[in-house]
């Protein structure tokens, strides 16, 4: 009986334990997307206003519909955020994303993954910096969240090394141990053989 009672009482626990949070997807601008007006030379919405009424944490994305008449930075420079230039900024941190266009008004959709907690930047450098400079940019605070998920939590990519030249020399050939005769792998897998029967007689 104390054991039904006991597999009853996991059961109600387990159906009203809330589910674990979900990352979330912010679109960055609601409705209006990431849009700068030349006419008028203003950002469409005011992005600091946006960014203030949301939560971010690690693992959630932002979504930028935009055209390729913007552009998309993410930098963790306060410095180059600052100056909306992204011309002295480093490679390990300022991300330019542009999803492969560059015919000017092509809409696209760049989906840009929150993966360091603390302050984010994000703006458009466009026009020599003339767009961020009038609100096309907008600055976040990551929290830890879930933390990232494993589709996330990568170690990066090594870095890139220029092939050979023709004009180099070949690269030396390399044999791996145990390669050649099999004499000594054939003798290792006789042994291992010979235990497993030993084994299965005892």
């Amino acid at each position: 009986m104390v054991n039904l009672t006991v597999i009853a009482l996991l059961i109600v626990i387990g159906a009203s334990a809330t589910p674990a949070a979900s990352y979330t997807n912010h679109t960055v601008g609601g409705d209006a997307g990431w849009f700068f007006n030349s006419t008028s030379n203003t950002s469409i919405i005011d992005y600091s206003n946006w960014a203030a009424n949301q939560t971010f944490s690690l693992g959630d994305f932002l979504i930028f519909r935009t055209n390729t008449n913007q552009t998309v930075v993410q930098t963790y420079n306060k410095t180059t955020f600052d100056s909306c230039n992204t011309d002295d900024s480093s490679d390990d941190d300022t991300f330019h994303y542009d999803a492969g266009r560059n015919e000017f008004g092509e809409a696209l959709t760049i989906a840009v993954p929150l993966t360091i907690e603390g302050s984010n930047y994000y703006l458009s450098d466009a026009d020599d910096g003339v767009q961020c400079q009038n609100g096309l940019s907008f600055e976040i605070d990551v929290k830890q969240g879930q933390g990232l998920p494993p589709s996330l939590n990568q170690p990066p990519p090594p870095p890139y090394t220029e092939p050979p030249s023709a004009d180099s020399p070949p690269s030396p050939t390399v044999t791996a141990a145990g390669e050649g005769n099999g004499e000594t792998r054939n003798a290792a897998n006789m042994r291992a053989v010979f235990a497993v029967a030993l084994l299965l007689l005892v």
